[in-house]
């Protein structure tokens, strides 16, 4: 399946690689994406135990409509080469690759999928996650076709900027922000990064309704408790679903007359306003086909 910039991206849970049992849980688990982590995740005795679990987990299946991706460690490591080389060979639907910051590492990852055999529909993900890789995302944006998708790493942008982790998240918006216009750009979805403090429902709320703001496509999550929050925040509500639909009739209707645009509520309808609104039910009708994700 090629990539579709509208399915459901709120939620995207990592699942730490090592870890069989929480493998299997995932499959029952409405997270709209899951990323199998070889790298964070996993400590440096069981890496390479945990690429064969990753690898033999995403070709038995079993995970339903949610997209699946297996996160790498960096091709600068002693395991980055053979885990990229497992993945391809296993065909998730996309291989993520940590601390992306030059067109010439995702030129390289491309190079070497194709060397791998892996089909043409597996995407590059990027973590977007040091002060370079912020530097440089038109440009990694750029560098091939297969990479759709930006995934914000915030927790090591703080830490390279040296900033206060504050609520309001006022250091990181500069970099957000950036990655967000050349994601929009390209194409491509951009997801922001985790909430540490999973037990922080209302914090997490919070930071939920700040990314939407900011025009976030969903967030990663670090446990599953996230999820149900995550997918209502980034998912459209009734409200906006019933003024989408009357923006759509009162635009055209005015067509029917002859009439460039409509007025709704008091409020000019242009043609672009009617795009947003058939772009938000195309979205709204992929969420609901997700369902529990089984």
């Amino acid at each position: 399946m090629m990539f579709d910039p509208l399915r459901p991206r709120r939620s995207v849970l990592y699942m730490p690689g090592s870890n069989a049992r929480a493998l299997e849980k995932a499959k029952g688990l409405a997270a709209d994406a899951l990323i199998l982590d070889l790298e964070d995740a996993v400590a440096p005795g069981e890496k390479t135990a945990a690429r064969d679990l990753v690898c033999d987990a995403v070709r038995a299946g079993g995970y339903g409509k949610r997209e699946i991706a297996i996160r790498i460690n960096g091709l600068d490591t002693d395991y980055g080469m053979e885990d990229l080389r497992a993945a391809c060979a296993a065909a998730p639907d996309a291989i993520l690759i940590p601390k992306a910051q030059s067109a010439s590492m995702i030129e390289e990852t491309d190079a070497l999928m194709q060397d791998f055999g892996a089909p043409a529909s597996t995407q590059i993900w990027a973590m977007m996650e040091t002060p370079l890789g912020i530097l440089h995302a038109e440009k990694v944006a750029m560098a091939s076709t297969r990479l759709t998708v930006f995934i914000m790493g915030t927790n090591d942008l703080a830490e390279d900027l040296r900033a206060r982790r504050t609520k309001d998240r006022i250091a990181l918006i500069p970099a957000l922000t950036h990655c967000l216009l050349v994601a929009r750009s390209f194409g491509m979805v951009a997801i922001d990064g985790v909430y540490n403090a999973f037990r922080d429902s209302a914090g997490f709320g919070e930071r939920c309704v700040q990314s939407r703001n900011l025009g976030f496509d969903g967030k990663t999550l670090i446990h599953p408790s996230q999820i149900d929050v995550c997918n209502t925040t980034f998912a459209p509500d009734e409200i906006t679903i019933a003024h989408a639909k009357a923006q759509i009739k009162a635009f055209e209707e005015a067509q029917a007359q002859g009439e460039g645009i409509a007025v709704l509520d008091g409020r000019i309808v242009e043609n672009l306003h009617a795009e947003a609104a058939r772009t938000l039910l195309v979205r709204h009708n992929a969420i609901r086909t997700m369902g529990t994700g089984s």
